[in-house]
C-alpha cells in the first residue's frame, strides 16, 4: 500500500492492472433500484484504502474523523487513459477526539490526492492487494476562522452569542451563534456536510446549530445560513439551547442536526438534511425518530447574504428490524428531486457491535412529496409527526434501498469482512459521506463512482489531539470505498459543474 508521509512526499504509485474493461458480473452483488419509473443500477464495490488510525497532519495533531465530509477540489479530477481516476479530496472532520468528552479542537479540513484503479475482477483479493485500489496522499490541512480571525473550536456548545447588530442584512452580521461559554466565546463547529464551490469557497454544515456555514478558501468565515425555527435547538422557555449533551425542548436533537448538505450545481440550490426527526416530531427516541425534514436554499446570487428558504419536505428514513430509526449520516444530489442518502447502524469496527445489519446509499425522491416550506410547520408548535406519526395532510418522499455496504461477497472481494473478528479487516463502523464522479467509460455514459469516507473518531492507541497524547484503546483505521453505480437521471454537466470540469 501507499503510506503517507507528514510531508505529503508520495510514494512510488505502481499503476495496477485492475483497470481493465468493464463487465458486469452476473452474481447477488449487482442490485438495482426503481423510483419515479427509472431503474439504477448498483454494480458494485470497486475500490478500497485507508489512512492509518495514527498518522499525523501537518499541525501534529491525529488526522481522523475525515469521513465526516468529502468533496472533490474544483478543476482536480480526471480520467486516465486506463480507466484510473486521480483529483484532489477536501475532506473535513468533525469536532476532535470527543470520546472522551469535547475538545478544543479547531475545525478544518484537509486535502487528500487520490488515485483510483478500479478492480472489476470476481477473484477475491487479499487484504495487502486491495489496498493499491485507492490510493492515498495527505497533502495540507486548512485551519477555519470565526470572524476577525477567531479560532473555532469544536468544544460543546454551552452559551449562545446574541445576534449582531445589523443581522440580517449587514453581511458580516451574524444571528444567535452557538459559542462554547461566555468565558470562551470561539464559534463552536461539529462539522458534518462539504459542498464546494466554483470561487474556492466551501459550503459547511454543523450539527450544534445546526446552521450552514461558509468559509473562503483560506478558511474564513463569510456567511451564515439559519433555519425555521421548527428545527432550531430551544428549551421550554423558548430560548435557543445549543448544547449537544442534552436534547432540546423542541428542535434538532442532540448530535442529530444537519449531517448531510449538497447541492443542485446547475440551479444553485443547497439541501441540508438533519440527521433524524426534530424532538417534537418524535426524534426524543430512535422508535419514533424516522421523519426527518429536508430543507433548501437559493444559493445563486453570491450577493444575497442570506439565501432564501425555496423548499422543505419530510424524508422518511429506513427502520431496523427492531423498528428503530437508522438515521441518514449524508446525502447527495443525483438530479432534480433525486437525492443518494446514506443511512446506517452504528456498527463494525469501532462501533458498538461488529456486526453491522444497515450502511446503505440509498435513494429517494421528493418529487410527489409535500413541500412544507413557509407553513404552520416551521413553527415548533405544529410538529409534522407528533409521537412520530406523520401528519395525514404531509405526503413523504418515496424512500428505496440501493447500494450496501455490509455485502459479503463484494466486501470479501477486497479482503474485508463484516462481523467477528474485529481486526483492520473489519469494516469501520461510521460511514458519514460521499461523492459522485464519472466513470468516463464511451460504452457505459451513465456510470459513476460512488465514493464514501469513514469516520474513525480519532481512535487510536497512539494518538495527538490539541497537542496532547492519548490512547482511545482501539485501532480504527480511516477507510474509503469506492462503488460504480448506473444513474440514468443524472445529467453529465451537472457532475461536470460540480466537479470544476470544462
Amino acid at each position: 500500500m501507499v503510506w503517507l508521509s507528514p510531508s505529503a512526499v508520495l510514494l512510488s504509485l505502481t499503476r495496477l492492472s485492475f483497470s481493465i474493461p468493464f463487465k458486469l458480473r452476473q452474481d447477488s452483488s449487482v442490485t438495482t433500484a426503481i423510483l419515479d419509473d427509472v431503474t439504477y443500477t448498483n454494480k458494485g464495490l470497486v475500490g478500497f484504502g485507508f489512512i492509518p488510525s495514527d498518522f499525523r497532519e501537518s499541525t501534529g495533531d491525529t488526522l481522523g474523523g475525515i469521513g465526516s465530509a468529502i468533496a472533490f477540489k474544483q478543476g482536480t479530477y480526471q480520467v486516465l487513459s486506463n480507466g484510473s481516476v486521480t483529483g484532489t479530496m477536501v475532506v473535513h472532520p468533525d469536532r476532535g477526539f470527543n470520546v472522551d468528552g469535547t475538545v478544543d479542537y479547531q475545525a478544518r479540513q484537509f486535502e487528500i490526492d487520490i488515485l483510483l484503479n478500479p478492480y472489476y475482477g470476481s477473484d477475491n483479493l487479499d487484504f495487502e492487494d486491495a489496498q493499491k485500489t485507492v490510493q492515498l496522499t495527505y497533502k495540507r490541512t486548512i485551519l477555519q476562522f470565526d470572524r476577525n480571525d477567531t479560532k473555532t473550536t469544536g468544544l460543546d456548545a454551552l452559551a449562545v452569542r446574541p445576534a449582531q447588530n445589523g443581522f440580517p442584512s449587514d453581511p458580516l452580521a451574524d444571528p444567535e451563534m452557538p459559542i462554547a461559554s461566555e468565558d470562551e466565546p470561539h464559534l463552536t463547529i461539529d462539522a458534518e456536510g462539504l459542498v464546494a464551490n466554483s470561487d474556492g469557497s466551501y459550503w459547511v454544515s454543523d450539527e450544534y446549530g445546526p446552521y450552514i456555514y461558509r468559509f473562503d478558501a483560506n478558511g474564513q468565515l463569510i456567511q451564515t445560513i439559519q433555519p425555521p425555527a421548527a428545527i432550531l435547538p430551544m428549551d421550554k422557555d423558548g430560548d435557543i439551547n445549543f448544547t449537544s449533551d442534552d436534547d432540546p425542548t423542541t428542535g434538532r436533537a442532540g448530535n442529530q442536526g444537519f449531517e448531510g448538505l449538497t447541492l443542485d450545481p446547475i440551479n444553485n440550490v443547497l439541501y441540508a438534511m438533519l440527521q433524524s426527526a426534530t424532538i417534537q416530531d418524535g426524534g426524543d427516541d430512535k422508535s419514533t425518530s424516522r421523519y426527518t425534514r429536508l430543507v433548501a436554499y437559493d444559493v445563486s446570487d453570491p450577493t444575497v447574504t442570506r439565501p432564501s428558504l425555496v423548499g422543505e419536505w419530510v424524508v422518511p428514513l429506513p427502520l431496523s428490524s427492531k423498528g428503530n430509526t437508522e438515521a441518514c449520516s449524508e446525502i447527495h444530489f443525483v438530479s432534480p428531486g433525486i437525492f443518494l442518502a446514506l443511512s446506517r447502524d452504528g456498527d463494525g469496527r469501532g462501533g458498538d457491535d461488529n456486526n453491522s445489519k444497515y450502511k446503505n446509499a440509498d435513494l429517494f425522491s421528493i418529487a410527489q412529496a409535500t413541500d412544507i416550506h413557509g407553513t404552520d410547520f416551521d413553527d415548533p408548535s405544529n410538529p409534522i409527526a407528533k409521537k412520530g406519526k406523520l401528519n395525514k395532510n404531509i405526503t413523504p418522499a418515496e424512500y428505496v434501498e440501493f447500494v450496501s455496504f455490509v455485502d459479503d461477497d463484494q466486501l470479501a472481494r477486497f479482503g474485508l469482512h463484516n462481523d467477528d473478528p474485529s481486526d483492520e479487516t473489519l469494516i469501520d463502523a461510521k460511514w458519514e459521506s460521499l461523492a459522485l464522479a464519472p466513470v468516463g467509460d464511451p460504452d457505459f455514459p451513465d456510470d459513476y463512482f460512488l465514493f464514501t469516507f469513514a469516520d474513525n473518531d480519532f481512535m487510536t492507541t497512539d494518538g495527538i489531539s490539541v497537542g496532547q497524547p492519548y490512547d482511545a484503546g482501539l485501532d480504527v483505521d480511516n477507510q474509503v470505498l469506492v462503488f460504480r453505480v448506473t444513474l440514468p437521471s443524472v445529467d453529465p454537466a451537472s457532475v461536470e459543474k460540480a466537479l470544476g470540469i470544462d
